[in-house]
């Protein structure tokens, strides 16, 4: 199964579970999918966070610490590709929205940003053809 974010023309949040993207697609078309909170058939798929999956991490004996996961780890492999962004990219913080058009229509230098964004915003910059990522904030007590 795969679980989409999704939202209507009015803007409410849901999500819409599937067996494939081929199905969710077929559904929508046929006017299966609908929202739940107003009934509209005017839904779209909205960005959604990562998720991996992995092995349970083995019992530590008693006097090991805790410590990342090993190189090749999921979690270890995420965190190492954010970390990469984070290297080359400049912080706008929460005027990433305003920053991503200024570059988008070419009123600023081309280059990688990051920052705050609300899921509103990242819905409209995408709507205005800016790609935007959303990337998941890694703190040492998530990668357990």
């Amino acid at each position: 199964m795969i679980i989409f974010d999704l939202s209507c023309s009015n803007n409410h949040p849901f999500e819409g579970w599937f067996r494939s993207i081929e199905d969710f697609n077929s559904q929508t078309e046929e006017g299966l999918v609908s929202c739940p909170h107003c009934g509209s058939l005017d839904i779209r798929r909205m960005p959604s966070a990562i998720h991996l999956a992995s092995a349970p991490a083995p019992a530590l004996a008693t006097g090991e610490s805790s410590e990342a996961p090993k190189v090749g780890h999921p979690l270890a492999t995420l965190k190492e590709a954010i970390e990469q962004i984070i290297r080359g990219s400049e912080d706008v913080g929460s005027q990433f929205a305003d920053e991503a058009r200024r570059i988008h229509y070419h009123e600023a230098p081309l280059r990688s940003i990051r920052g705050q964004a609300t899921a509103d915003d990242c819905s409209a910059l995408q709507e205005e053809g800016i790609d935007v990522l959303r990337l998941p904030t890694l703190k040492p007590e998530d990668l357990n």
